[in-house]
C-alpha cells in the first residue's frame, strides 16, 4: 500500500536563517540593482489592472524611460482627459507600485 505525504501545519517550522521567497527575491533585485527595471516591467504588464480596461484597450504602446512614462493612446478625447489628470495618474501608479517610480508622463 502506498503512503501519502500529508502536510502537518501544527508541526511545521522553518529552519533557522530561512527567509520567505518574496523577501529573498526582493533582496536579490536590490543587490543586483534590478528593482527599478522590475517595477517598470510590472507596470507595463499590469497596466490594464491599474488603469482599467477602457484606458488599456486604447493604449497602443507603453514604456518607461528615465522615470518618465511614455504612453501612445489612439483616442484623442481620452488623451486630453489623461493630460488633465496627469498628476493624479502619477500618484495612483506610484502608490500602487509602493515606490516613486514615475516623475512625469508623456503622451505620444
Amino acid at each position: 500500500m502506498a503512503q501519502y505525504y500529508r502536510f502537518d501545519k501544527e508541526n511545521a517550522s522553518r529552519r533557522a536563517g530561512a527567509i520567505a521567497l518574496k523577501d529573498a527575491i526582493g533582496q536579490m533585485l536590490k543587490s543586483y540593482q534590478l528593482q527599478t527595471r522590475f517595477n517598470e516591467t510590472y507596470l507595463e504588464a499590469f497596466w490594464e489592472k491599474m488603469m482599467g480596461k477602457a484606458i488599456a484597450s486604447r493604449t497602443n504602446r507603453l514604456y518607461v524611460r528615465d522615470r518618465i512614462l511614455h504612453i501612445e493612446i489612439n483616442s484623442a478625447p481620452l488623451r486630453s482627459e489623461l493630460v488633465i489628470a496627469k498628476q493624479k495618474m502619477i500618484q495612483l501608479i506610484n502608490r500602487e507600485m509602493g515606490t516613486d517610480l514615475l516623475d512625469d508622463v508623456i503622451f505620444i
